[in-house]
């Protein structure tokens, strides 16, 4: 009676992981020279949350990245080197946008305790992470994968950024797109040498 039990119980658990995996499967990646699918959606920048749509940046290069979840250690570390890349891509005329499931009050918060200056997109009910391949990256939390486009001024998308390491994300797009060191601000000037009497 026991073994009937735990094999009832068994089959139970494959038909539910059967009739669930659809809405956990992964969508597949845009690739390269696709047109960047549009959206609307709100932003949050600093403590301001206001309406946007991709097309709102037509004209103008935008790095959008999807992440799982704010205030984890691989997402901070990713938003951070965005942080620290920021003028870097702000001269080389790109706008980062962030995008995960969060909260507009948790978007805040991840935005001030680390002084972000970009926007961070809401997203709750996923249709910007499907519409780019990006959600159910961990199904088991309902969380977007770790993915980031880049789409240029005409909204076709240049660059797919599949696999992600969070601390050096940032910088590897700006060599990949060869702007690394055409956008680095100037480095200070040395100071003077007093001449010698």
């Amino acid at each position: 009676m026991k073994m009937i039990t735990i094999g009832l119980i068994a089959i139970a658990v494959i038909v539910v992981a059967i009739a669930i995996r659809p809405q956990f499967a992964r969508a597949e990646l845009l690739k390269e020279g696709q047109i960047a699918p549009p959206f609307t959606t709100q932003m949050v920048t600093g403590e301001q949350v206001a309406p946007m749509a991709l097309a709102d940046f037509h004209g103008r290069k935008v790095v959008l990245y999807f992440y799982p979840k704010d205030e984890t250690s691989g997402c901070t570390k990713e938003a951070c080197a965005f942080r620290d890349g920021y003028a870097r891509y702000t001269n080389a005329g790109f706008v980062v946008l962030g995008c995960s499931v969060d909260s507009a009050d948790a978007h805040k918060d991840f935005i001030r305790k680390n002084g972000l200056p970009f926007p961070l997109l809401l997203d709750p009910d996923k249709k910007i992470a499907k519409a780019y391949g990006a959600a159910n990256g961990i199904p088991i939390l309902g969380l977007d994968r770790r993915i980031t486009y880049v789409i240029d001024e005409n909204g076709k998308i240049v660059k797919v950024y599949p696999s992600v390491d969070p601390s050096t994300h940032a910088i590897e797009i700006l060599n990949g797109l060869g702007t690394a060191n055409a956008a680095a601000p100037p480095a200070p000037a040395a100071p003077a040498t007093p001449a010698a009497n």
